[in-house]
């Protein structure tokens, strides 16, 4: 009979794993799982504040900035499902309500048929400017200065980006958005 505290098959009890002595140790499931309920807080604002003005979420509004960073505003939809990190089939449904209400085009290569480019509109350009203008002040609302240091936003930054967290570049704020 094998004792269940040192047999390696006899899975660990229910419950935080032991931590050390360290204040900085932590238990690496909390973590990520705070970071999930992080991301699901951030979004939830972002999504509110994009669909009351709007019409779109942060995953729209995402989508929508990929597109104005391209060459020429479009992108191969597998390259910008790849660059979002969905599925060919993901971008399709993503894509679908943008092209009903005229910010997003669907384009086919002029030397391949097979091949289908998802271009932002003029009225997606113009839209997309006024969406980044509600994005700025949600993030400005997030991060705080009173709560943040520029410090502290950078060291997240930082960490982010070393667990994957990438994002695509954004145009700078006009001097008015600023102050």
């Amino acid at each position: 009979m094998t004792d269940p505290t040192t047999d390696p098959t006899t899975p660990p009890a229910a419950g935080p794993a032991p931590l050390g002595t360290d204040p900085l140790d932590t238990d690496p499931l909390d973590t990520a799982l705070r970071l999930v309920r992080a991301q699901a807080a951030v979004v939830k604002r972002f999504d509110a504040s994009l669909s009351g003005l709007h019409g779109v979420s942060l995953s729209d509004f995402t989508l929508l900035l990929h597109l104005s960073q391209a060459p020429g505003g479009r992108m191969r939809r597998v390259d910008l499902a790849e660059a979002l990190g969905l599925t060919a089939s993901g971008v399709t449904r993503g894509l679908a309500p943008l092209e009903r209400i005229g910010l997003v085009s669907r384009e086919a290569a002029a030397r391949d048929a097979r091949v289908a480019y998802a271009a932002l509109t003029p009225t997606g350009r113009e839209r997309l400017a006024e969406m980044l203008y509600t994005a700025r002040q949600v993030a400005a609302d997030l991060f705080a200065p009173d709560q943040w240091s520029s410090e502290d936003g950078t060291r997240l930054s930082t960490l982010l980006t070393r667990l994957g967290g990438t994002a695509p570049s954004v145009p700078p704020a006009p001097p008015h958005v600023l102050g």
